[in-house]
């Protein structure tokens, strides 16, 4: 299997986790944990795992947020509906026969997050026993190390989005519907415990007939797989069950519990049965028939001896040797001429192995002395494998008469069982990355899936968003109207005042007298073109100017004290006769006559001054 890397900075981030929170990482897959820390540093914008953990000092508040990052609460009510069916048809039903009437019925669900999965079992056992039942007997065990997912599981509420995958018929009847909220019922509740509880660190819950763990273990190593499938095997009786989620197979730890439906994840447990093994002694009993008819018998079993396929040589209880099989001198190179030799003066008796050790000790203890698998290096440099067999043979009164050794050649089995050994090895190995490969990919499915939760929720943000700008849009839009009525009624109106300015622009054209408009303040409102003829002065160059400042040919000095009461509020016309020069330079005589300028409510504006050359006295 492939292995990550072990960063110095980031194991130092897991000890000042521990260290900080006492919750420990260092049992979790480092590809997913790296991965999950990284997305956070991310939103942070956060590069060295050192630095991470400076942060972490500084901002309490975000190992919360750490925490749920890296164990995912992705858990629905009857998550796999396949698995669950078949763990209320055909488990529940073994596990409630296995009880008597009254006793207890203890479950524990391990890892439960928000809830769904414990009230899923509340479900399928109180449809199994009935209501009654259910609250004497079912105690639901249901634990998790993230306190805020526990704290939501207990008070049992969930939204119409939580509790869709909840057949109808079930949610009406386990379910109270308060607004917009559904409640588990508070009888049934309370059957179901909640409490934190950490796998790698706290003592099992024990004596349980269901141990529920859906894609828990999936996220740890296979070490610590090992060290936590230990404890759930002790806390299951021996006729108990696990249920696993569908990322966890098992398969590598076929001494603790064995399937029952692996499709969906089913084990047994396997008991400790500390079974001795009972050894098969086989008597033989002689036969005091005549001696041609025991010669006969001799022969024939010299004749099968040889005949046989196992190696043999038989010794006397001086150590000289009495017989030796066809195979025993195939295989030593012995012949019928060693027959009364001492086996000390044989190679056979150290090599392969020392056989007169354990002839004695076959002797003293009075049973056969097995040596299995010794090694024997042939000439061609070849290794033999033997199982050894050394047996004491003894007369009917118990006397001992010699020693069989036995020599059976177990090379092809050696090789063969290396072979499945091998096999099995490479298999079990397959089995783990091909584990490992679906618990990453399960993972990959939990991320994924939260991070499309996310993206709902900004999708629905983003469209609240875009209907509020589709509402402003819509007041900008009638204000824009309402703008353009205004503008339009603006455009009118100057139109109109255009019109009006042209009429009295052509009315003061027509008018042969010289027209001065003034403004509260005397300064020159209106000038016409009669006015210009008079002084010499276009209306551009006196527009805004005081008219008692104007240097014209007019003594404009004379007028204003008519001026002043125009504007202060005489009600009469003053008529002035003065002597002015023209533009032209010549001495006229002009007739002013000064009236008040008026508005609404007769209000005061300025004055209208009317100026009319007139010929000399005669």
């Amino acid at each position: 299997m492939s292995s990550v890397a072990v960063d110095p900075a980031f194991e130092d981030l897991l000890r000042v986790l521990f260290q900080s929170h006492h919750f420990d990482f260092s049992g979790y897959k480092r590809s997913t944990l790296v991965r999950r820390v990284r997305r956070r540093m991310d939103l942070l914008g956060i590069s060295d795992f050192a630095d991470y953990a400076d942060y972490l000092e500084v901002h309490a508040e975000e190992f919360g947020l750490l925490f749920n990052t890296i164990l995912i609460n992705v858990t629905t009510f009857f998550r796999d509906p396949p698995a669950w069916e078949y763990l209320a048809n055909e488990v529940i039903p073994l596990i409630v026969a296995a009880r008597q009437d009254g006793e207890p019925i203890r479950v524990w669900s391990a890892g439960c997050a928000s809830g769904e999965e414990a009230y899923s079992l509340a479900i399928v056992l109180c449809e199994a026993l009935g209501a009654d039942a259910y609250r004497e007997r079912v105690k639901i065990y249901a634990t998790d190390v993230d306190d805020d997912a526990l704290e939501r599981a207990r008070h049992g509420t969930y939204t119409a989005k939580e509790v869709a995958a909840v057949p109808d018929e079930l949610r009406a009847r386990y379910f109270e519907q308060r607004s917009a909220r559904w409640l588990f019922r508070n009888d049934l509740r309370r059957s179901v415990i909640f409490g934190r509880h950490d796998l790698f660190q706290d003592a099992p819950i024990s004596r349980l007939d269901l141990l529920v763990s859906r894609n828990t273990l999936m996220y740890l190593t296979v070490e610590s797989q090992v060290r936590i499938l230990a404890r759930l095997h002790y806390a299951l009786n021996d006729n108990g069950y696990l249920f696993l989620g569908k990322a966890e197979m098992l398969l590598a730890h076929a001494g603790l519990f064995t399937p029952l439906e692996l499709k969906h994840r089913i084990f047994t447990k396997i008991p400790k049965v500390s079974a001795r093994e009972r050894l098969l002694v086989l008597a033989q009993a002689g036969n005091r028939d005549a001696a041609s008819h025991l010669d006969h018998l001799t022969r024939l079993r010299e004749t099968a001896t040889d005949a046989a396929p196992v190696a043999q040589i038989v010794v006397d209880v001086d150590g000289s040797i009495v017989g030796v099989n066809e195979s025993a001198r195939r295989m030593f190179g012995l012949s019928i001429r060693d027959v009364g030799r001492r086996l000390q003066d044989l190679e056979l008796s150290y090599r392969p192995v020392e056989l007169r050790p354990r002839i004695d000790e076959a002797h003293r203890q009075s049973h056969p002395v097995m040596m299995r698998s010794v090694e024997r290096l042939l000439p061609n440099g070849e290794v033999q494998y033997l199982d050894v067999h050394v047996t004491t043979m003894a007369d009917n009164g118990g006397g001992v008469l010699g020693t069989s050794i036995s020599f059976t050649d177990v090379t092809p089995h050696h090789r063969l069982q290396n072979e499945v050994s091998h096999a099995k090895q490479e298999l079990e190995t397959a089995y783990e990355e091909l584990q490992s490969t679906n618990e990453e990919l399960e993972t990959t499915n939990e991320e994924l899936q939260s991070t499309v939760e996310e993206l709902e929720t900004t999708n629905e943000e983003l469209q609240s968003a875009n209907e509020e700008l589709e509402t402003m849009n819509e007041e900008l839009q009638s204000t824009n109207n309402e703008l353009q009525s205004i503008n339009t009624e603006l455009r009118d109106r100057t139109d109109e005042l255009d019109a009006m300015n042209a009429f009295m622009d052509s009315v003061l054209a027509s008018v042969h007298l010289g027209v001065v408009v003034l403004d509260a303040d005397t300064r020159v409102r209106i000038w016409n073109g009669r006015s210009e003829d008079l002084w010499g002065l276009r209306s551009q160059e006196v527009i805004g100017e005081h008219f008692l400042t104007l240097d014209v040919g007019f003594p404009v000095e004379k007028l204003a004290s008519s001026i002043r009461e125009c504007i202060a509020g005489s009600d009469g016309y003053g008529n002035t006769v003065v002597e002015a020069v023209n533009r032209r330079g010549r001495n006229i005589r002009c007739r002013v006559t000064c009236s008040a300028l008026t508005g609404v409510g007769r209000a005061r504006h300025g004055a209208i001054l009317t100026m009319e050359e007139i010929p000399p006295p005669e």
